[in-house]
């Protein structure tokens, strides 16, 4: 009777067995960069450049970590540059996106179709387009030995708008009616509200505001001119200039310290992030 079951589980299995093939080469595809850039950064260089190479290290060391932390690089104050910039964007994206996606979900007024209009366009042109322009601006403010430039221009997220305003417009309106019953202000309602039972979208756009901002290097590398304004991505091209030729094994030790707080991010907020885009079925 038993392997009757298991023969019949086996016969309904089989056809889905091909697409979780599928996806198991698919994830890993995406987890063996993750894996060789954390094994590389416990070789030594002399295995780190070995052909064949090794998928495991034969002596594992915590040297390279040591190493370019003696370089006199600084990567302390590129790290505080990287978190200083990163949460100041999240903060004022923020402050500028939930009443933004307030007004677009539950308010009306004039040209309300056409400004949301401009939002979606904003979203759909490349950064790059701006480049120049933001450029001469903070060049003319002088600001480029400053933060700012890398903060200023990333202000508003109209991603995070559009994505916002879909959840608060899923929100019952008979929730926000019975505060305004209870003589609740907007602001009342949004806050008390409209931003808790929205928690797993903020969480989500915050946490791909600070995985593209925490990871950017062009953008910092055009808009600064100092050293003491620079991120921690552009620390790890230093210790490629300070190495003689090219040392891996450095280079990813480098790499985990810049991956790891963006790891540590994602694992936490997974679950918000799968809420975040799964429709609640309310209006």
């Amino acid at each position: 009777m038993r392997n009757a079951q298991i023969k019949r589980r086996l016969r309904n299995y089989l056809p889905s067995l091909p697409g979780d093939i599928l996806k198991i080469v698919v994830v890993l595809l995406f987890l063996f960069p993750f894996y060789w850039m954390m094994i590389t950064a416990f070789k030594n260089h002399n295995e780190a450049i070995v052909t064949p190479p090794t998928l495991w290290p034969k002596v594992f060391t915590f040297g390279n970590f040591i190493k370019i932390s003696k370089m006199g690089i600084g990567l302390t104050h590129y790290a505080i540059n990287s978190v200083a910039i990163t949460a100041s964007i999240i903060i004022i994206q923020l402050a500028v996106m939930i009443p933004a996606a307030y007004a677009f979900a539950r308010r009306d007024f004039p040209l309300k179709g056409l400004l949301f209009g401009f939002v979606l366009v904003a979203f759909m042109v490349p950064g790059q387009i701006t480049y120049i322009t933001t450029y001469l601006t903070m060049a003319k403010l002088k600001l480029m030995n400053t933060l700012w430039p890398q903060i200023i221009p990333f202000g508003a997220n109209a991603f995070g708008i559009f994505m916002l305003r879909q959840s608060f417009k899923q929100i019952p309106d008979e929730i926000v009616e019975s505060a305004k019953l209870d003589n609740a202000t907007e602001i009342q309602v949004m806050a008390k509200i409209m931003v808790p039972m929205s928690k797993s979208s903020m969480i989500t756009i915050a946490m791909f505001s600070f995985i593209s901002h925490w990871n950017e290097y062009f953008w910092p590398l055009v808009m600064t001119n100092s050293e003491k304004v620079r991120p921690l991505t552009l620390a790890i091209e230093k210790i490629k200039d300070a190495e003689y030729g090219i040392q891996w094994n450095s280079i990813m030790a480098a790499n985990c310290i810049l991956v790891v707080p963006v790891l540590i991010i994602f694992l936490f907020a997974s679950k918000k992030i799968i809420e975040a885009f799964a429709y609640r079925g309310l209006k």
